[in-house]
């Protein structure tokens, strides 16, 4: 298998692309969560690769005219040493230090976001664990607000026993809740508006009860919140750009 990295300027956006030339017969792309992706056979004829990297192109091209929100995903902050950081109602100053270290590390302070990168990653890298250090550090800093309006949440509509509340980077999903109690929210919802992330909460609080998306729990959503479809409109079209 062979990889390459390109960008393509689709609509506004300058994408990010992964070509992965491998041993198969179909030709294809998709959509991943950092990155579109391309597949191509190993041994196409360099013509017959263009031919086709400018028809995935027109795809893609559709796809924008659709829908520009579901390429959001790939706008990635390019932080800089001095730059802030706002998440919700709070904003954080970001320092960036290139070190000679295996790993890398962030720590807050004073509203201070401190960042200490591997020097040896190239840029797909250096973004990856910047997005993942600072979603680490910001979820500690908002974890006792968000418990706390959890646990309020749950005392006023449900009232029942919850284990513990965790956030962390998911993108997979907004929330989710186990059979023992744990309420799970991405770090990515700090970033919608208030009602919105009030809602990922009531919906995650209704599987205390049901534990599946019933008619059941759908009505036990509503009858907290009953504009609930609008928030959850909201996440469809500007979900993909609550990210660091």
């Amino acid at each position: 298998m062979k990889e390459e990295w390109i960008k393509l300027k689709i609509g506004t956006m300058d994408v990010p692309v992964q070509i992965i030339r491998e041993r198969r017969r179909s030709i294809r792309a998709s959509m991943g969560k950092e990155n579109v992706i391309m597949r191509f056979p190993i041994n196409l004829p360099a013509q017959e690769e263009a031919a086709h990297r400018k028809r995935l192109t027109t795809w893609l091209e559709k796809q924008y005219e659709k829908k520009e929100g579901l390429f959001q995903r790939y706008q990635k902050a390019d932080y800089q040493d001095g730059d802030t950081l706002r998440v919700g109602d709070r904003q954080y100053e970001l320092r960036l230090r290139q070190e000679d270290r295996k790993t890398s590390a962030a720590s807050l302070k004073g509203g201070q976001i401190v960042l200490r990168l591997n020097r040896d990653m190239d840029e797909q890298q250096a973004s990856k664990a910047i997005r993942t250090l600072l979603s680490r550090v910001v979820a500690a800093d908002y974890l006792p607000q968000i418990t706390k309006r959890v646990l309020a949440l749950n005392e006023q509509h449900f009232r029942r026993p919850i284990k513990g509340v965790k956030l962390k980077y998911n993108h997979s999903n907004w929330g989710s809740c186990s059979n023992s109690g744990n309420i799970n929210l991405s770090t990515r919802l700090l970033f919608a508006p208030q009602e919105v992330v009030d809602y990922v909460i009531v919906h995650e609080l209704a599987h205390l009860i049901e534990l599946n998306h019933s008619h059941r729990f759908w009505a036990e959503v509503a009858r907290v919140m009953p504009d609930y479809e609008k928030k959850e409109a909201w996440l469809k079209e500007f979900g993909a750009g609550c990210d660091f």
